[in-house]
């Protein structure tokens, strides 16, 4: 026989959630109060204490990507446990989770996941680390240790250094005993870069002739491109012989097609484009990846950089910004 669900005494019967009621700009938000999610089996329920925001939310909320409105978005979020439902092992009331895949938005006081998807937080790392690590931190995690695994010694390319990805890539390469080439757009990006670690800052014009010439023309082994359009053309510039493009986001933009033919000429060339839910398949797998990086955190090879933290009846104010490239690191929504 199952256990029934297990609530904390005197647990909130509604909910404040940030969701927006139509697809649009920032303007369609709404702050409004609905019924507390209540977990069915193998679900926890997360009081939050902080929320990610991430790009994808603004495609999720303008339209790009469709979605059924009202949408409250997020999956990435850290908090306590506040009830549990049936056959919930290994998890109980009052401890602290993390997760980047949320069953419900975490846009939102309360939260779901299933807790095959959530990772205990370590007492020595905080609510606001734990909420701003998942998605950044295991996305860098998998490029470096998966879709490309670099060894000590070997120089790479980045690209976007001062964002909240290109800030812990740096950092764990850095661990690893890599060489970091990446690029900025400003001086002032530029700094934080190279306070990340990264031993050559870029300019985003004529990256690709720069990074032949620190390479002795050369080229590198892989290139870990998030921006995409803007730059895809230039990181296979940069690549040497059979090198890899790994290509996991397009901040500038879609890629266009790409023929295939153009691989072989440039040196029998890689290309791949991973996302994160292809490297979380299983438990094993996501329990690797939380272990090391809560490790590099404490042991101090990483350093989260939380570029704002929103109140969550703000998250308007937090994705203009994010649109606006008005920040760098990571943004945090806090109810």
């Amino acid at each position: 026989m199952s256990e029934p669900t297990v609530f904390e005494e005197d647990l909130p019967q509604t909910a404040r959630v940030t969701r927006a009621r139509q697809a649009g700009g920032v303007e369609v938000f709404e702050s409004v109060e609905v019924s507390a999610p209540v977990p069915e089996s193998n679900q926890l329920l997360v009081k939050t204490a902080a929320a990610g925001v991430n790009f994808i939310e603004t495609y999720q909320r303008s339209g790009v990507y469709p979605v059924q409105y009202p949408f409250t978005p997020g999956v990435e979020g850290a908090g306590e446990i506040v009830a549990v439902g049936e056959n919930v092992e290994n998890f109980s009331l009052g401890q602290r989770i993390t997760t980047s895949e949320a069953a419900t938005g975490t846009y939102s006081t309360h939260f779901l996941v299933d807790a095959a998807k959530a990772v205990l937080v370590p007492d020595a790392v905080s609510d606001e680390q734990a909420a701003a690590l998942p998605l950044q931190g295991v996305t860098a995690h998998y490029l470096i240790n998966s879709t490309y695994k670099v060894s000590p010694g070997q120089t790479v390319l980045t690209h976007a250094g001062a964002g909240g990805v290109g800030q812990v890539l740096t950092q764990l390469l850095k661990a690893k005993g890599a060489r970091v080439i990446t690029t900025t757009s400003s001086p002032e990006k530029a700094k934080i870069a190279q306070a990340a670690g990264a031993d050559y800052v870029l300019e985003y014009q004529g990256f690709a002739e720069k990074v032949h010439e620190i390479t002795k023309g050369e080229g590198v082994p892989v290139v870990y491109d998030g921006v995409g359009k803007d730059t895809f053309t230039g990181s296979l510039d940069s690549l040497a012989v059979r090198g890899t493009m790994v290509l996991f986001g397009g901040a500038s933009g879609q890629v266009p097609p790409l023929d295939l033919q153009d691989l072989n000429r440039r040196g029998g060339l890689y290309v791949t484009r991973p996302a994160v839910n292809w490297y979380l398949r299983n438990i094993e797998e996501r329990n690797w990846r939380f272990t090391e990086l809560f490790a590099a955190l404490t042991k101090g090879e990483l350093r989260l950089d939380i570029g704002g933290s929103y109140p969550l009846a703000e998250a308007a104010r937090a994705q203009d910004d994010l649109e606006n490239r008005r920040t760098t690191g990571k943004l945090l929504l806090v109810p």
